[in-house]
């Protein structure tokens, strides 16, 4: 018999993915954590049954709240990833040479170790690079305490639900926003926009209130369903006007190979549809 692992996320919407075969399944002490192999995404993570990453669609994800921002900036040296235990964006953002440092703070050891054994793919061994700084810890106490001096904050959370709901408050971003450097850029996973219109829409408020320059990108992620996902963006510099042929100066020098990223796509993501832009305060 065919087993689908079911994600029932959003109240009128599901989708199902089909397991060939179950790798991990156990409970810690934060959430219940399964990596399953599908024939078309390969192996699967989702944490409470939603899906969080896959060997197949990640890059999409990665490339993109990494490299928009790091390249927007064009001078970024420290970088702090808030989340992201499954090492892929530490992956990405340390495929840029002139990254000196990244502080990566995530609440779950379990994850960042079964991530390890169990998605090896996602992290390409990010994890034993010696710029990388792990913290264990809970990334709203973290960025309420840090000395910041950061160029660049990535926030990968999961859905506002349970540990992750704190990354979603004003205070938080608040926070965050103090972290920065003057031209430091905040960029933050915002869900699916035609079904979780409400949480780009309290970060917009928040962000506008915060930034000079406040707004959203778009990447189509495939498992994450229901349309293109949304990144919020907020900065008080200018990186967001900076020209294509820049970026792609910057691009090239940087010598990283991407499968979805490029500074054509990066310009374009910020072109937003008509009820993306209404979400937006």
């Amino acid at each position: 018999m065919t087993e689908w692992a079911r994600e029932e996320l959003h109240p009128d919407h599901a989708q199902s993915l089909r397991v060939e075969r179950l790798h991990y399944d156990s409970e810690t002490g934060h959430q219940r954590l399964r990596v399953f192999e599908n024939p078309t995404f390969g192996r699967v993570l989702t944490l409470d049954g939603v899906v969080q990453t896959t060997e197949g669609d990640n890059f999409i994800y990665h490339e993109m709240m990494t490299h928009v921002p790091i390249l927007a900036h064009g001078g970024a040296r420290r970088v702090c990833i808030v989340g992201g235990g499954d090492g892929g964006m530490a992956r990405e953002v340390l495929k840029h040479a002139t990254v000196e440092h990244v502080t990566m703070v995530e609440i779950d050891a379990g994850v960042v170790e079964f991530s390890k054994r169990y998605l090896p793919t996602l992290s390409q061994g990010a994890f034993d690079d010696p710029r990388l700084e792990l913290v264990i810890a809970d990334g709203a106490e973290f960025m309420r305490g840090t000395k910041g001096g950061f160029d660049v904050i990535i926030v990968d959370s999961t859905d506002p639900l349970g540990p992750g709901e704190v990354l979603f408050t004003d205070t938080f971003y608040g926070h965050a926003k103090r972290a920065l450097n003057d031209d430091g850029i905040l960029v933050t996973q915002n869900g699916v926009p035609f079904l979780q219109g409400s949480e780009l829409t309290n970060t917009m408020r928040a962000f506008r209130a915060l930034f000079v320059d406040s707004t959203c990108y778009l990447a189509t992620i495939p498992t994450y369903a229901g349309g293109p996902m949304a990144f919020g963006w907020g900065t008080d510099g200018d990186g967001r006007r900076t020209p294509t042929d820049v970026l792609k100066g910057r691009f090239d020098a940087s010598g990283i190979s991407t499968d979805y990223y490029n500074p054509a796509v990066h310009v374009a993501s910020f072109a937003l549809p008509g009820y993306v832009s209404r979400l937006i305060p």
